[in-house]
C-alpha cells in the first residue's frame, strides 16, 4: 500500500522543477513555456483562480467516475448471477456459439478463473484490501483513464467479494458464481472480466507513462 502511495504522489503539489515528469494543462502543454502565450504565475491556474482551488471539481469528477464505472460493474455482475442461480444452475448447460461458448452454472471457490480452491480465505482477503486501496487513492486522482481503469477494478472486487460473503458454504468461504464456459478455457463470470480489463488498462496506461495524478512521464 505504501508502494501504490509512492507511485502516485500527491497531484496538489506542482511537479515543474523536473523529475522527468509535467502535468499538461488544458490544452496539452506544459503552462509557462516559452511560445506557448502569457506565463501563468506559480499556484494560479489558466483560468485566473487558485490552482488548488481549480483542481479540486476535476479530482471530484474522476472520483465520481470511477465510483460510477464500479457501481455498473458491480450491478451487471450482481443482476447477471442472480439470473444465472435462478434460471440456469442444476440445468443444462446453454449453447451460445454452438460448442464455442456456453453459458454453465457452476460454484467456484477458488480465484478468478477457479484457480487456487485451497485459498478461499486468503482471495476474500485480497480482494478486500484492493476495495480499501482504491478507496484511499481515489482522492489523489486526477486521470480520467486510470479512474475507468480502477473503477472496473473496484466493481469487479465487490462483485466476487460479495458471493464471498454471503454465499454457501459460509461468510468469507463462499463460491463465486461463475458461467461464461469457452471452449478449452476456465469458466469465469463478469467480475472477472472487470477485473482483466481494469488490469490490462492499467498495464497500458504504465507503458504510456500516464500516472493516476494526472502526470505524464518523458522518458
Amino acid at each position: 500500500m505504501a508502494e501504490a502511495e509512492r507511485i502516485i504522489g500527491t497531484p496538489d503539489t506542482p511537479d515543474a522543477t523536473g523529475g522527468g515528469k509535467e502535468r499538461p494543462d488544458s490544452e496539452g502543454t506544459p503552462s509557462g513555456e516559452p511560445g506557448n502565450g502569457p506565463a501563468v504565475a506559480p499556484g494560479v491556474s489558466g483560468t485566473g483562480e487558485p490552482e488548488a482551488t481549480a483542481g479540486r471539481p476535476r479530482g471530484r469528477r474522476r472520483i465520481a467516475v470511477l465510483f460510477a464505472v464500479a457501481a455498473f460493474a458491480y450491478a451487471l455482475d450482481l443482476i447477471s448471477k442472480m439470473i444465472v442461480v435462478a434460471k440456469l444452475e442444476h440445468h443444462p448447460p446453454i449453447e451460445i456459439v454452438g460448442d464455442w461458448l456456453k453459458f454453465e452454472a457452476i460454484r467456484n471457490a477458488g480465484a478468478a478463473f477457479g484457480f487456487g480452491e485451497a485459498f478461499t480465505v486468503i482471495f476474500t482477503m485480497i480482494a478486500a484490501a484492493v476495495i480499501v486501496v482504491i478507496a484511499r487513492l481515489a482522492r489523489k486522482l486526477y486521470s480520467l483513464p486510470w479512474a475507468i481503469a480502477l473503477g472496473l477494478l473496484l466493481g469487479g472486487a465487490l462483485g466476487n467479494l460479495t458471493d464471498r460473503i454471503f454465499r454457501a458454504p459460509g461468510v468469507f468461504e463462499g463460491a463465486v458464481v461463475d458461467f461464461i464456459a469457452p471452449k478449452h478455457f476456465a469458466v469465469f463470470n463478469l467480475a472477472d472480466s472487470a477485473i482483466v480489463c481494469g488490469g490490462i488498462l492499467i498495464v497500458l496506461l504504465s507503458f504510456r507513462g500516464l500516472d493516476p495524478d494526472g502526470t505524464v512521464h518523458k522518458d
